[in-house]
């Protein structure tokens, strides 16, 4: 059975030209999202006038990642960025593992476009936490927001009512992108000494 799998990428970006950047960058992810087998994507920056930019996508299977890394829609769009984009390091993961990557610290330069598509020149990964820690780390992020989440919508009128299923629906549509962009990288960067495949335990 295929595995999904995340690949993350950072690039630094042309600090005069941030507002051509931001819609390139979302041009892709609307680009990405029509491929069979996209799961999804994020990107941030690492501050308001950061030049680095962080973007994460994840696909169901490696031949439906490659079906959209070798594709002349993505061609096209990394092209249009060749102006702004300064340089760029990607890495790939399978699981829940790309979570937890420490961030890329160096950068590569973007000479061609097709390799970039490809995969190659990928960075080494540094081995991944055990799948134990990981479980506990977004557990401990998951419980305290689920139950903050739990008490806020209990007064709501009519809340306990609605079908168990429609409740849960509302509850990840709300809980997964909060996990996702704000509590999970601050717990794994709380925990980041702990989750180090070097620290005993």
């Amino acid at each position: 059975m295929a595995e999904p799998i995340t690949v993350s990428i950072r690039r630094e970006v042309d600090p005069a030209h941030i507002a051509e950047a931001t819609a390139w960058v979302q041009t892709g992810v609307n680009l990405a999202n029509k491929y069979p087998g996209f799961l999804g994507s994020g990107w941030v920056r690492a501050g308001e006038r950061s030049q680095v930019w962080h973007m994460l996508y994840r696909f169901a299977s490696e031949e439906t990642l490659d079906a959209w890394e070798r594709s002349p829609e993505r061609s096209w769009w990394l092209s249009i960025g060749e102006g702004f984009v300064r340089s760029e390091r990607s890495r790939r993961r399978t699981g829940i593992e790309g979570w937890f990557d420490e961030p890329a610290t160096g950068s590569v330069p973007v000479t061609d476009a097709a390799a970039s598509a490809s995969g190659e020149g990928d960075a080494a990964l540094p081995p991944a936490p055990p799948r134990w820690k990981q479980a506990v780390t977004i557990w401990l992020g998951f419980f305290p927001v689920n139950l903050a989440f739990a008490y806020l919508v209990s007064p709501v009128p009519g809340w306990g009512d609605l079908p168990i299923w429609l409740r849960a629906l509302a509850t990840t549509l709300v809980l997964t992108p909060i996990m996702t962009y704000w509590v999970l990288p601050f717990v794994t960067r709380i925990l980041r000494r702990w989750l180090s495949p070097a620290a005993a335990g």
